[in-house]
């Protein structure tokens, strides 16, 4: 699989400034707290321009972040700061592939957010993104990440979405159109990209694309019964409330059996 995130990557965090990544990361504190109590190491796939890793490493936590787009790894590696008190854990980034990455440790704890999971469209992908999660957790470890919900896909239908986000220097104009394959599960967005320069005047276009696979609970549990975990609960995510064919986004948590 091709990285999806190639010319993307360099506007992924102007397209996402608003994003409100405090909240998500006190939520994600809260799982971690309620289903690896006690927990401080992170290994955290797909960790993108390092948003999460960086304001968990300052609640405390020591975080792992892998990831395989150079230029989010350059923009996460801003972020990697010295540690000048005892209060803040550690961050660190490397390069890597979820479904191939080998670190020769363990951690409390695997995270994968903002809809990485569903970025596995196959089913040898997903099960070697699983395997990677558990070989890296202790015994009774847990693996807590994010994914396009499949009653509420199939249920709302993706639509056509136009995102125009700016900064100082730069206007980014984001046309994204889905195509489903209701066969296998996926949802293939095509993104155009229009990125204009304000200082120049200078005009970039450019067309990624992106597949999704949505999925359902039933076949989370197989899958993770595949690689020695459970799945243990599952929520909307931000608010925990019970998923329905509303839910676009679901967490999901599973255990490393012991």
């Amino acid at each position: 699989m091709s990285d999806p995130f190639g010319h993307y990557g360099r506007y992924y965090d102007l397209l996402y400034q608003d994003k409100d990544y405090v909240a998500e990361v006190t939520y994600v504190q809260s799982l971690i707290e309620r289903f690896s109590e006690g927990g401080r190491t992170i290994l955290e796939i797909g960790c993108g321009t390092g948003r999460h890793a960086t304001l968990l490493s300052k609640a405390g936590f020591d975080v792992t972040g892998v990831e395989r787009s150079e230029e989010m790894i350059e923009a996460a590696g801003y972020r990697v700061q010295p540690i000048t008190d005892h209060v803040s854990g550690n961050f660190q980034v490397v390069h890597g592939d979820g479904r191939t990455v080998r670190l020769n440790r363990r951690f409390d704890c695997v995270l994968s957010l903002f809809h990485v999971f569903s970025y596995q469209t196959s089913n040898s992908d997903v099960h070697a993104m699983l395997e990677t999660a558990t070989l890296h957790l202790e015994e009774r470890g847990t693996f807590i990440f994010d994914v396009w919900y499949g009653p509420a896909v199939l249920s709302l239908r993706p639509a056509v979405r136009i995102r125009r986000m700016e900064d100082d220097h730069t206007h980014v104009l984001r046309v994204a159109e889905p195509a489903m394959n209701v066969s296998q599960n996926v949802v293939e967005v095509d993104y155009t990209m229009i990125v204009t320069d304000k200082a120049s005047g200078r005009v970039e276009k450019f067309r990624e694309s992106h597949c999704m696979r949505y999925f359902f609970e039933p076949e989370l549990c197989f899958l993770a019964e595949s690689v020695g975990m459970e799945l243990v609960h599952c929520e909307q995510w931000l608010d925990g409330a019970a998923p329905s064919q509303e839910t676009w986004g679901v967490t999901i948590v599973l255990q490393k059996r012991a």
